[in-house]
This record gives C-alpha cells, sequence and structure tokens, in this order.
C-alpha cells in the first residue's frame, strides 16, 4: 500500500472526545487539530512551552506571549477551555490565565483541539477546546525514559541558560499499568533579537520567563477489569518559584528591567495540584459508562510592582502620595475546584441503524479567593455550585450524511461574601486619585441557560468530508475581576467612590460620596457565544489539509480596556477563515502549510450597533502563516525548517489607535539516533529577528502613548538528547 493511501484510512480512525464520547474526526461537524506525539517532540527540540508549541501547531491560536502566563493568549478572539485528560483546568471565577505554559510536554501523548464555543464540560470554552491526554503504560517490562535539554540565548550563552531534565518510568503488569513522570527547568535571563535582557515581568503582574525555578510531578495507575471495565487514578502537582532581580521600567518605547530598582517583593509562585479517578465500563446496562471525579488545589501569587502614572496607574495605596504603592500591592490567588462528570453514551439501534444518545450530568464545586500580601481581599470571595445535564444525539442518516445536535442546561447558584476592597491610588487623565476602603457586599445569586449545538458532516468522496454547524458557550465572564475594580473603573466610579485633587473638596483628604456598594450592581451578565462553522477535510493519496470560515457572536461579549483599566460587556462579532494544507512529496520529504484570518469589532457604546475593532488584547495579530518542511534522511537523521509570520494590526479601537508589528521569523531543527537515544538540536528565531511580541505587546496600551511594546525573544539554541531503557 502506497504512503498516501496509509494516511488516507489514518485519516478515518482518528478518534476525538470533545463530544465527552470518543468519535472519529470525520463524523465531527467542526474543525479538529489532532497533535500526536512525533509532531510534540518535533516542538520540544525548540521550545518547551505548550502554548509556544500550539501557536505554531493550530491556527486559530494566537502567538504565545513566551511567558509564564497566558495573558491575552485566545483561541480564535476568545477564551479557551484546557483540560488535563478531560479534567477542566481553568478557574472560571477569576481567570488568570496561567495555565498552558506550565503543562509539562513529557507527561503528554496526544493535543486534541476542538474549535467553536461549547458547553460540554462546562464553563470557560467561548472560542474553542484543547485537551491534553496523558501517556499510559504499554505492556512488557517496565521503561525508563530520561530525557535531556540544554537551552539558552546566543545573545548571552552564559546568562541565559535554561536547563531541563524528565524521568519517567512507565510499564504494565497483568491487567494494570502505570506511569510516573518527574521533571525540572531553571532559567536565567532572557534576551530580545537586539541582544537587551528582557523584564521579569513586561505585561504587568503576570510573571515572566526568566529566573524561575520550575517541576512537574506526574503520576496515573490503571487497572483493566473483565468486560471493559477501567479504573484509574492520577495526580499532578506544578510548582513554580520565579524570583525576579528588577522591577520593570514600562516607559516608552519598550518593557525593560529597570536596574536602578531592585525588586522588592515576594516571589512569584505557582503551587497547583489536580487529582482525578475515573472509572470507564463498556458493558454498563445503557451504553458506554464514563464517571470522572477530580479536584484541583490552585495557588498562585502574582509579581509586585509599584505606581507608573501611564502603565500601572492603580496600585494598592501606602497612605502617602509621594510614595503611593502600598508594599503589599502583590496579590495571592487560591481556588479549590471538585466535581463529578457522569457520561454515558446508548447505542438507540433498535429505533435506527446507528442512532446513537450522549448524555450525562456534571456537579461541582468552587470556591476562590484573593488577597494581598498583606492578608486583605482583593475581590470578594466566592463559591459555587454548578448543576448541568447534557444530551447529544447523533444519526447517520445516510450512509455519506451524519448529524448531530444536542443541548446542554446550565444552573449557577453564586453565593459571595462581604468584602473591603482595599484602599488604593490612582492616576485618571492627569488628575491624583484616592479611592479609600471600599465595602461591596455580597449576596446569594443564580445563573442559568439552556445552549444548543446542531451539525453534520457529508462525504464529499471517500476521506473528504464538508461539514458544518451552529454550538454554543455557556459561562460567567471573570467575576473577580469585575469585584476587585468594584468603584474605580472609570470617572464616574472615582467621582462616587474617590476624591480628585484640585476638583474634590479637601483634595485628597475628601470624603467620598458614597463608601458602599453590593455585588448586584457591579456583577457581570452570563455570556452566551454563538459559533457558526462550515469546513471541508479530506486527504488525497499524498495530499490532506482543511479550508474553514467561522463567525462568532455574543450580545454580552466582555472587553478589558487597559487605558482606562475597566471591563465591560457588549455586543460583538468574530470572524475569519483557516486553510491548511499538507503533503507527502516523497517518502522522505512532508512539506505543508497553514493560513489563519481573524478579525472583530464590538458595540463600545451600547446602542445596539457595532461600531468599533475589538482591543488588540483580544485579536493582536489578524493573519498568521506558518510553512514547514521535514526530510527524513536514510540513517534517520530527521531535519524540520519552519517559518512562522504575522501581521501587524492599528485598528482604531474607540477613538484610539494601539499599532502592533508583523514579522517573520524560522526556526531549525534536526534529530539523530545516537548510543541507542535520540540526539536533538535546534535554533528558534534563527537569523536572531528584534520584533515586538504581538500578544505580549497588546496588554501594556495607553491613549496618550500608544503601545508599549514588549520584545519577543532573540535566537536561542538548544540541545537535547533522551533515552530510553
Amino acid at each position: 500500500m502506497a504512503q498516501g493511501e496509509d494516511v488516507a484510512v489514518e485519516l478515518e480512525e482518528i478518534i476525538v472526545t470533545g463530544a465527552r464520547a470518543d468519535r472519529p474526526v470525520s463524523s465531527t461537524p467542526s474543525s479538529v487539530k489532532i497533535v500526536e506525539r512525533q509532531e510534540i517532540e518535533a516542538q520540544t527540540r525548540t521550545t518547551s512551552n505548550p502554548a509556544e508549541v500550539l501557536s505554531r501547531l493550530v491556527p486559530g491560536f494566537s502567538m504565545s506571549n513566551q511567558t509564564i502566563s497566558g495573558a491575552s493568549e485566545t483561541y480564535r478572539g476568545r477564551d479557551l477551555l484546557v483540560m488535563l485528560d478531560g479534567v477542566p483546568l481553568n478557574t472560571p471565577l477569576r481567570d488568570v490565565s496561567r495555565i498552558l505554559a506550565l503543562i509539562d510536554l513529557n507527561t503528554v501523548e496526544r493535543i486534541e483541539f476542538v474549535s467553536g464555543a461549547s458547553s460540554l464540560y462546562g464553563s470557560g470554552a467561548t472560542g474553542g477546546t484543547v485537551n491534553f491526554i496523558t501517556k499510559r503504560g504499554s505492556e512488557g517490562r517496565p521503561q525508563v525514559r530520561i530525557n535531556t535539554a540544554l537551552r539558552t540565548f546566543t545573545a548571552d550563552p552564559a546568562e541565559g541558560l535554561r536547563p531541563e531534565a524528565s524521568v519517567s518510568v512507565s510499564g504494565r503488569k497483568d491487567q494494570t499499568d502505570y506511569v510516573f513522570v518527574g521533571s525540572g527547568r531553571l532559567a536565567d535571563r532572557t534576551f530580545d533579537g537586539a541582544g537587551r535582557e528582557l523584564p521579569s515581568d513586561g505585561m504587568l503582574g503576570q510573571g515572566g520567563a526568566d529566573r524561575f525555578e520550575n517541576a512537574n510531578m506526574f503520576g496515573k495507575v490503571g487497572h483493566d477489569f473483565d468486560a471493559g471495565k477501567r479504573f484509574e487514578v492520577s495526580a499532578n502537582w506544578i510548582y513554580l518559584d520565579q524570583e525576579p532581580d528588577w522591577l520593570t521600567s514600562y516607559t516608552q518605547p519598550f518593557a525593560r528591567p529597570d536596574f536602578t530598582r531592585p525588586y522588592t517583593g515576594k516571589s512569584v509562585l505557582e503551587d497547583s495540584k489536580q487529582f482525578a479517578a475515573r472509572y470507564t465500563d463498556e458493558g454498563f446496562a445503557l451504553g458506554d459508562l464514563k464517571v470522572v471525579a477530580f479536584y484541583n488545589d490552585v495557588q498562585k501569587r502574582f509579581n509586585y510592582s509599584e505606581f507608573d502614572p501611564f502603565y500601572n496607574s492603580l496600585v494598592y495605596y501606602s497612605g502617602n502620595p509621594l510614595a503611593p504603592t502600598s508594599p503589599f500591592n502583590q496579590s495571592e490567588l487560591s481556588n479549590k475546584r471538585g466535581g463529578v462528570n457522569l457520561t454515558v453514551d446508548s447505542s438507540l439501534d433498535r429505533v435506527f441503524d446507528g442512532l446513537r444518545l450522549t448524555w450525562g450530568a456534571d456537579v461541582i464545586r468552587e470556591t476562590t479567593a484573593q488577597v494581598t500580601t498583606g492578608g486583605d481581599d482583593t475581590f470578594n470571595p466566592m463559591e459555587q455550585m454548578t448543576y448541568a445535564a447534557f444530551a447529544q444525539l447523533e444519526a447517520p442518516l445516510t450512509d455519506r450524511f451524519t448529524v448531530r445536535g444536542g443541548m446542554r442546561y446550565e444552573y449557577f447558584d453564586l453565593t459571595v461574601e462581604d468584602s473591603v476592597r482595599p484602599a488604593a491610588y490612582a492616576e485618571l487623565s492627569g488628575f491624583d486619585i484616592v479611592l479609600p476602603e471600599l465595602f461591596v457586599g455580597g449576596g446569594e445569586f443564580d445563573y442559568s441557560a439552556p445552549t444548543f449545538n446542531i451539525g453534520g458532516t457529508f462525504d464529499l468522496v471517500e476521506n473528504t468530508q464538508l461539514f458544518g454547524g451552529f454550538s454554543q458557550g455557556y459561562a460567567l465572564p471573570d467575576i473577580g475581576s469585575f469585584t476587585r475594580r468594584a468603584g474605580a473603573m472609570g470617572f464616574a466610579d472615582v467621582l462616587r467612590y474617590g476624591c480628585i485633587a484640585g476638583i474634590s473638596p479637601g483634595g485628597l483628604n475628601c470624603t467620598p460620596t458614597s463608601s458602599a456598594t453590593s455585588f448586584a450592581a457591579i456583577a457581570p451578565e452570563a455570556q452566551i457565544v454563538n459559533s457558526y462553522e462550515l469546513g471541508v477535510r479530506g486527504s488525497h493519496g499524498r495530499l490532506r489539509g482543511s479550508l474553514v470560515g467561522f463567525v462568532s457572536t455574543s450580545e454580552e461579549g466582555v472587553t478589558f480596556d487597559p487605558a482606562t483599566n475597566s471591563i465591560s460587556q457588549q455586543k460583538e462579532e468574530i470572524w475569519g477563515a483557516e486553510l491548511t494544507v499538507e503533503m507527502d512529496v516523497t517518502d522522505k520529504l512532508r512539506l505543508g502549510t497553514f493560513l489563519a484570518y481573524r478579525e472583530g469589532r464590538y458595540d463600545s457604546n451600547k446602542d445596539g450597533e457595532i461600531d468599533t475593532w475589538l482591543p488588540n488584547n483580544r485579536i493582536a495579530t489578524p493573519f498568521r502563516a506558518l510553512v514547514y518542511g521535514d526530510y527524513r534522511f536514510d540513517n534517520d537523521v530527521t531535519l524540520r525548517l519552519e517559518g512562522e509570520g504575522w501581521s501587524g494590526r492599528e485598528r482604531q479601537v474607540r477613538t484610539s489607535t494601539y499599532p502592533l508589528e508583523g514579522a517573520f521569523l524560522v526556526n531549525a531543527a534536526l534529530s539523530a539516533p545516537v548510543a541507542g537515544g535520540t540526539f536533538s538540536a535546534g535554533v528558534q528565531n534563527l537569523f536572531d529577528i528584534d520584533y515586538m511580541n504581538p500578544t505580549a505587546s497588546s496588554v501594556r496600551e495607553n491613549p496618550a502613548l500608544g503601545t508599549l511594546e514588549v520584545h519577543g525573544f532573540g535566537r536561542t539554541v538548544s540541545v537535547g538528547y533522551a533515552k530510553t531503557f
């Protein structure tokens, strides 16, 4: 059989879990990207950051901001639900986004990316869903795998070292399989393409990519019983500690370390644990049964930062207007989330040949709180219970046409505790402002809504499908972010809750009009995102690819304006298209490309009319492209070349324009069998281009000064060696 024919058959056999039940890609009415282990290993020759890997392999994903944070990293301009073996890792009540970059790719066997809004796994998937599926031990004697890498920046190889090491043990004895992985990373300084040291906190409070220690521990044990029954437990621990040496200067033209101001805060910390237990039964009376119980214990600490009238114009107040930053202007998040997911995949062949009903229910409890390092609440502590039920029906109406549709009903029961927002100091339009402590009353609240989806696939010819559909995602926006900014969003708030020097009677010592508000007065609306998608995918001989167009809309979209430190909800729409093409030119040479476009607008004054472009922190690069080639020599040495490019953006958002620049980078990597293992080497940004990282830069914008540039990585080189014993 020819190689191209092998690939075509493989496409039909690829299984995804995007509908909470195993289904072939060919019957999935949305675009899907599967990243297999071989592709993951090819990318880790130049980077170990999963966000960078996805940005090169998934057309709709934004450029990585190249830090430990996920700030402004979006999928098709919207939020991405991140899962590990089907367990959500997001913290929806306070979405701080530090997830993707800390996942250990040494534990991952494959990555499934399903596009479009969805509620099937709960809140958060307004743009798409990514599921990192971990490895499983295989039959035979225990295997020990050692994977090492040493990375550095050519601008200063001695000061830019980034060593990595991972050890895994896996195997299967009788009916029990296991895998244990321990990994560690260290990072020193980082440099841009001009050889300048990059800051430890270029995006203000998010954390950087330098001066950290990172450890990941993962374990999974499963036991297969008779008749298709399996029980499995897993645990994952992520620990990171970043200790910056210097504060960051946010003055134009670019963010950089301020070598005159030593960092005085606590370290940036991640100490998060995930536990899960899964039971599957293929012989269950009502169909294939899957029960997942999980518990996530997330602890995060963010950077300390100081007052800057242009780029950090709101800080917790020290009481001294000459040095307004509180020594506790640093916060720590605690999020605990646990629940049970039940899924049953029932065959209804007695009703109609091939008819299947996937149905189930979820119960999730979540508590979250965020405090300053001095112990004061930065927002109202919250507890939420989520109850949901769903049903998905799949019907092969003909041999070539399959329809899938269903609904989910979700109910959020939210308890918000009373809280006192600490005193804050701000500068707004040239005025010095004090915002005294503000009481924010809590209460009991509930949100509920049904969401629907329907779509279909049609086999145009063998191994080629036309697909399309409509789907909805339901989510509560980042509630903690709303209450954290209580009384501090724009002049209207300031005039009521604060004191403006030179205007308010008594200046900075005035008594505000009001010293209390309530969650009910500032609570965000739940949002429903509608996704529409139409595309074609398939393979023919040695050629395979896809073309898809999409539109997503929301009546209660969420936009953050960094210039005014405000969050608003309004009508919005996003549209775009994506093309992927890959071809095995010969048995040794593979060439491929993707082209992606996305853009969006929203209703800036809430009059019901779409009137301005979405800000850059939603869409920073309308056009993105990747071209690549892989060549395997007769001695099993492989070489990969990549060119990744993106456009700039210069759209007027309300009355201001914040230009972002495009760039084109070249990456190269090779691997070779050496001494029973694999030696690898890679170069990222081969020509050492000095460029603006568009995703990171989009976070820091000012109407008077424009975009503050956060530069991207300069040339990095990597060498590694992996061996299985």
